[in-house]
Order: structure tokens, then C-alpha cells, then sequence
């Protein structure tokens, strides 16, 4: 017959090793559930309680984690090869914004016609936009032509909290 480890909720207090239907009859004696913790154990730890509190406990630390995880948001500014130089500083202070607001930042750089011959354009321009956005963003995924576009993706810096 097999057997499971029983603990009650209050204080995790140990009940001992016993078969299941006896763990089962003294829930039903407390009217209280029988909830498996721990199935991998030898032998499987069972905990006598609520199983409605425990779910509703369990759901509520799930929302806490959800929570306290931070979203990015990727917001794209879209060059052209040949840019003026006033143009590029309002391309970025819209992407140091962004940077400083939390969200990544995909710098686009868009081809048309022949100038894809000449990515290396492209890429001098990527390389002087992450240089310019340095002190608010790093370089997350480099620069790289995908069809007639050259994409890089910039994130925020991480502010460190001093203890």
C-alpha cells in the first residue's frame, strides 16, 4: 500500500509517514484537504489544509511575480543612409527618450534603390547613433541587414541602486 509523508498546515507540524487512505480519513476528520506537495519526495509529502486558501495563496504570489517582472516595450526610429546631421540629433533625442523611459530602441536604417550597395553607410550611421546614445542605452543586438533595412537594437542601461 502505498504511503505519504504528512505534515499539517498549522506550524508544519509533522505527522509521520502513513498509508493514504489513513492520511485521507484524518483530513476528512478535520474537514480539510489532502494536498500533494511535494510528489518527487520518497515517499511523497502530503499537507492537510484548505485547498481553496492554498490556491487562492498560490495565484496571489503568481501575481506578485508577474508583477514585480519588467516589460519592454521596442520603440523603432528609422534613418535613412544619407540624413542630414540636424535630422540624426532629432532621430536621437527621440531614441535617448526612449532609452530613459524604459523601452528598447530598434534604430532602422532603410535602403532604397541602389543604396544597399553601400551598407557600409548603414552601418557607420548605426555606429554613430549608438555612440551618441551611449550614456542612456547599450548595444543589445548589433547592427545587420535584413532585406533592403539595417536594423540594431539598443536597450536601456541598467541604474544601479547603491545600499
Amino acid at each position: 500500500m502505498p504511503e505519504v509523508r504528512v505534515t499539517l498546515e498549522e506550524g508544519n507540524e509533522q505527522v509521520g509517514i502513513m498509508p493514504i487512505k489513513e492520511a485521507m480519513q484524518l483530513a476528512i476528520e478535520k474537514g480539510l484537504d489532502l494536498v500533494e506537495i511535494s510528489p518527487t519526495a520518497k515517499p511523497p509529502v502530503c499537507k492537510i489544509m484548505d485547498y481553496g486558501k492554498y490556491r487562492f495563496e498560490q495565484s496571489k504570489r503568481e501575481k506578485e511575480v508577474k508583477k514585480n517582472q519588467k516589460t519592454f516595450n521596442i520603440k523603432e526610429v528609422k534613418l535613412r543612409p544619407n540624413i542630414e546631421e540636424h535630422d540624426f540629433e532629432t532621430k536621437a533625442k527621440n531614441g535617448e527618450k526612449f532609452l530613459k523611459g524604459g523601452d528598447k530602441v530598434k534604430v532602422t536604417i532603410m535602403f532604397r534603390g541602389r543604396e544597399i550597395t553601400h551598407p557600409e553607410g548603414g552601418l557607420a550611421l548605426c555606429e554613430k547613433m549608438a555612440e551618441r546614445l551611449a550614456d542612456a542605452g547599450v548595444v543589445e543586438k548589433p547592427a545587420k541587414v535584413e532585406g533592403r533595412n539595417m536594423t540594431m537594437i539598443l536597450a536601456p542601461k541598467q541604474i544601479k541602486k547603491e545600499d
